[in-house]
């Protein structure tokens, strides 16, 4: 049924949640998964400087050590969690608007589900969905799961 499953990653406890379910899918079905961590363009475009925006557009995330560390832990888990349990992780960064990226990679990649959190670390969670997760469903015509995490008191 699934050959290929979309895992987005930010590294939070949600997405953590998500890769859980990513990977007992990909299990069952004998999938590959593939870890993705979108550097959100428009949210660093604030904190960093003109040449690092470009570095970030162009993909030179190796040129931005502090950002490459976190892009890596991220999907570094996936493909941890991945070998453990014998399932072949492809680790991918990448820079845009996380939604636009998310769907673009699944139709060029021939991916056939999407596993995310419900909502990442950037702001407050919504009432129902994280605004990434919500963009997602409506810019994709790939299955998207969207895995809660329900945080204990």
């Amino acid at each position: 049924m699934y050959e290929r499953i979309l895992v987005p990653t930010d590294g939070s406890d949600v997405a953590e949640a998500a890769v859980d379910h990513a990977l007992d899918l990909a299990e069952r079905y004998d999938a590959e998964v593939h870890a993705l961590y979108v550097v959100d363009i428009d949210s660093v475009n604030f904190s960093l400087g003109t040449e690092q925006v470009d570095r970030l557009k162009q993909g030179r995330f190796d040129e931005m050590g502090e950002l490459k560390d976190q892009a890596d832990e991220a999907t570094g888990v996936v493909a941890d969690r991945g070998d453990e349990r014998g399932v072949d992780v492809v680790e991918h960064v990448s820079g845009g608007r996380p939604h636009k990226v998310i769907a673009n990679y699944a139709e060029d990649h021939g991916i056939d589900l999407i596993v995310m959190g419900s909502h990442g670390r950037a702001g407050v969670r919504r009432a129902l969905l994280g605004s990434v997760t919500e963009r997602t469903l409506r810019s994709t015509h790939v299955p998207v799961l969207v895995v809660d995490y329900l945080e204990e008191d």
